[in-house]
């Protein structure tokens, strides 16, 4: 790995929603990682453990009722979590991190074309020197821009007057990264990117993602429950459950030897179809009601009285007292 300064340095990060009642629901809790340039991590888990609030979080876009512990760090020291929204609007959102959203047709408006979408990407993301030469040239300049920008994420040029409607999930998905390209951000964070595509497309996103990072040099947070686009394009793979991160593991040694240690990422990796295709029992607790020792002391066969009392603290990179 580079010397270079972490693109995205996530300490403590804890989410907490105030509820009617004076109850609080804790989505995530105690998160911390390192993200490199030209690294991917995959942050993987059961749908509802917390990852899509960590990155609501990261991009400032959380309701009202939700409090924030922690930090999360830009190279230049740019605390994302206490940001104010000025400064998430006008310097972060688009130019220093670009999103890759789940269910990308669902971010498209319908009515737009994806050039029209690019070339709207192009005029409010361009420095501020190329704005100028853009407002005072003609709209060929733009357009241009807009064809750069979906040369890059492989999207044809061909569709690029359709609407949303008219694409596979397959180009929707380029679109959005085709977007999320347009500011040069140096880290793209994406948000369950494979949802809804068959497998081999899963492949093809994966591949233009890793593309897109290592090629370049940026770095990429992915938020997947897919395993399997995790092994094909991930540096470290961390694993929450329940809103902590209970495992952080370099990818190799975590799809391969020695494998995972915490239980519960054993237990991901034994259901998929292609090991034992054996499903963890029951089910992942309510973030409203976690209890006070491991979250996933309930559905662990080697949970012991200090498993269900006390919670674990995170040692070497994993968070479980029989590790």
């Amino acid at each position: 790995m580079t010397d270079a300064a972490p693109a995205l340095d996530v300490r403590g990060l804890s989410v907490r929603f105030r509820m009617p009642g004076g109850r609080y629901v804790a989505a995530v809790s105690d998160a911390s990682f390192r993200l490199a340039p030209g690294s991917c991590l995959a942050l993987v888990g059961e749908s509802g453990c917390g990852k899509s609030v960590l990155a609501s979080a990261l991009l400032g876009l959380l309701p009202g009722n939700a409090d924030t512990a922690g930090s999360a760090l830009l190279p230049d020291g740019l605390d994302l979590l206490t940001a104010g929204e000025a400064v998430l609007a006008r310097t972060v959102r688009g130019r220093r991190i670009g999103l890759v959203p789940q269910s990308p047709a669902a971010h498209l408006t319908p009515v737009r074309t994806i050039r029209s979408h690019l070339e709207e990407a192009v005029r409010e993301l361009a420095h501020p020197t190329a704005a100028a030469r853009g407002r005072r040239a003609a709209r060929e300049a733009v357009r241009a821009a807009a064809e750069r920008a979906a040369e890059r994420a492989a999207f044809p040029a061909s569709h690029l007057d359709r609407h949303p409607h008219e694409l596979s999930g397959g180009l929707a998905q380029r679109a959005a990264t085709a977007l999320a390209l347009v500011g040069d951000a140096p880290l793209l964070l994406a948000d369950e990117p494979t949802t809804g595509l068959d497998r081999d497309l899963v492949h093809r996103t994966a591949d233009e993602l890793r593309a897109h990072t290592r090629d370049a040099g940026r770095a990429l947070l992915m938020i997947t429950h897919d395993l399997a686009a995790a092994h094909r394009i991930a540096d470290t793979v961390a694993v929450m459950y329940a809103g902590r991160i209970v495992e952080t593991c370099p990818a190799d040694a975590f799809f391969g030897r020695p494998g995972p240690r915490h239980p519960y990422a054993r237990g991901l990796l034994d259901a998929l179809p292609e090991r034992a295709f054996t499903p963890i029992p029951g089910s992942p607790p309510e973030l409203g009601a976690l209890p006070p020792g491991c979250a996933f002391a309930a559905r662990c066969p080697g949970a012991d009285a200090r498993c269900r009392t006390e919670l674990p603290a995170p040692a070497s990179g994993v968070a479980c007292h029989h590790a």
